[in-house]
């Protein structure tokens, strides 16, 4: 029989609090929820039964984080059997960002998996990526599968979006935000403080690991219909998904956001100066001067952030 965890219901408010500390070996299952208390009973329910199932010999913890819900989410999970499941509310909505926050420091395992509470990743998948854990730094659930259930509004933005992560990092990228995804305790706290508090925490660790040099694997799974009623804000988070990544590239990466943009005005500069002249018979040299200088300015600023990144920290 794998070994049981006798826990407490936590309360988290803010403030400083002691995390407890981790345990020799083992995951910590981290489900944040707002308002779930149609789908987070049947998923609990799943996830402890595959999970003692596939996984008899690993040691593991489901830990719930509440995140303010105004419906029956805490109650549901307080229902369950408390030697698996525990739960740590916030005291008032804060974002799905910081209720991975707030469970990464709660955890006993130095592994964190990380998964949602309206059903929608399959329970089957986090033995298989349990596997990849002792080659790899981070292991994604790719929502490629053969039934993924995305909304087609969401499709296109998620593709460019993707697309322009893979360009930044170097590195493709078959899911940027998938919510279920295996990695070290310590890593995650180790970028904890350039992680948002919002939906975009998944695309950001994402990056932070991929431009920093981590073994990141991506293994593909389904995707199903959510249960309940879905938090996303189409136009507002992809607008904040697409900052971030920008944000996070500059952070890590700054010459690949630099650089582009420093050849596209040198370039247009000398574009102007030619045509000016066979156009007109005279050089626009203003605008050509003006173009090329605020190039070579930004050429400049990018080394100079390139070095700055590539300092300890």
């Amino acid at each position: 029989m794998p070994a049981q965890l006798v826990a407490e219901p936590i309360s988290y408010s803010e403030g400083p609090g002691s995390a407890p500390r981790e345990a020799p070996e083992g995951f910590t299952l981290l489900i944040p929820a707002y308002n779930e208390d149609q789908g987070i009973g049947p998923v609990l329910d799943g996830l402890c039964e595959e999970l003692e199932t596939a996984s008899p010999s690993v040691p593991f913890e489901i830990l719930v984080v509440d995140d303010g819900s105004k419906d029956q989410t805490a109650s549901v999970v307080r229902s369950k059997d408390s030697k698996r499941v525990r739960l740590v509310s916030h005291d008032f909505n804060r974002g799905y960002g910081a209720s991975i926050k707030t469970g990464v420091r709660f955890a006993n395992f130095p592994w964190i998996v990380t998964t949602d509470a309206d059903g929608t990743y399959p329970h089957r998948a986090i033995p298989e990526l349990l596997q990849h854990c002792r080659n790899y730094d981070m292991v994604v659930g790719a929502r490629t599968g053969q039934n993924t259930a995305i909304p087609l509004l969401r499709r296109p933005a998620k593709w460019v979006l993707t697309r322009l992560a893979a360009y930044l990092s170097r590195q493709p990228i078959p899911d940027l935000n998938s919510g279920l995804r295996a990695l070290k305790k310590s890593t995650f706290l180790r970028y904890e403080h350039i992680l948002p508090e919002g939906f975009s925490l998944s695309t950001t660790i994402t990056i932070a690991l991929l431009t920093s040099g981590y073994r990141v694997k991506y293994v593909p799974i389904d995707y199903f219909k959510r249960t309940g009623k879905s938090k996303i804000r189409p136009i507002a988070d992809t607008w904040n998904f697409l900052v971030l990544i920008v944000r996070t590239i500059l952070y890590f990466e700054p010459l690949r956001i630099f650089l582009p943009c420093a050849l596209l005005f040198i370039l247009a500069g000398m574009a102007v100066g030619v045509l000016s002249w066979r156009l007109t018979g005279r050089v626009m040299d203003v605008t050509t001067v003006l173009l090329c200088t605020t190039g070579i300015q930004m050429f400049a600023l990018g080394m100079v952030a390139d070095v700055l990144s590539r300092r300890p920290r």
